[in-house]
């Protein structure tokens, strides 16, 4: 027969416990000199103690068990979760991106770039404003952060994804789109005086003919502009915005 659990004269924690610790185990799994061979009784006790007493440990956040061989470990506080979308812009860190189109094709998909664009435009931030329609380049940047997908508008505030129409103006409604804008830099804004507001201004270098032409080589296809012949504002693009005292 087995001896009673009652004889026993191992106690058994059921609460936290600074003796509740390995010394514990191994104690209770440490060879009896009293004793060359341990009956089967006393092996199962001893199992069933070391197996209350592990139970017995609260799972605390603060409580790492860590491998000798191993490097520390830190813990890491306020981590992003892994499916938020980040782009590594010029400028994007302090600023806001926003992909649209000016086009009036598709006509939701047009109101819904002209209220995102309305609502961005009432913050004294700075605003880089990524017209597909405007550039093509611009498509293919939203197909490698997107995955292919070129719904619009998308807008990145601080250089991390916050979302499309529908996501602004709800964030815009409680008032949480003006907490993420808030850390964001202040700038003076106004209409740029070389542009007029568009962003694009013609090429210099082939006069926004898209063509340049040498003597060597003759008629080729200009490499600093767009298709049709325009490129970015060098005024009121990028981070040529003053920000305010």
């Amino acid at each position: 027969m087995w001896r009673p659990w009652s004889k026993s004269s191992v106690k058994i924690h059921k609460t936290y416990s600074p003796t509740a610790s390995f010394k514990d185990i191994h104690r209770l799994c440490k060879d009896d000199s009293s004793s060359s061979s341990p009956s089967l009784s006393r092996v199962f006790h001893r199992v069933y103690a070391a197996n209350s007493i592990l139970r017995s440990w609260p799972t605390r956040p603060s409580n790492h068990l860590i491998r000798l061989d191993s490097e520390p470990v830190t813990p890491r506080h306020n981590q992003e979760p892994e499916d938020v979308i980040r782009i590594s812009l010029p400028g994007a860190e302090s600023s806001i991106v926003v992909y649209f189109t000016s086009l009036r094709v598709v006509r939701p998909t047009f109101e819904d770039c002209r209220a995102v664009t309305t609502i961005l435009h009432t913050f004294p931030v700075r605003i880089d404003e990524r017209d597909l329609s405007m550039d093509a380049s611009f498509a293919a940047e939203l197909e490698r952060i997107f995955a292919g997908k070129k719904d619009l508008p998308r807008v990145f505030i601080g250089g991390r994804y916050v979302g499309g129409a529908e996501e602004v103006r709800q964030l815009h409604e409680i008032g949480e789109l003006k907490k993420l804008v808030q850390e964001l830099p202040r700038v003076e804004r106004g209409v740029c005086e070389m542009c007029g507001g568009y962003r694009f201004v013609p090429c210099d270098d082939c006069n926004g003919s898209h063509k340049v032409y040498t003597e060597k080589l003759g008629f080729r296809t200009c490499s600093t502009c767009n298709v049709s012949g325009l490129v970015r504002c060098w005024s009121c693009s990028y981070s040529r915005l003053k920000p305010s005292s």
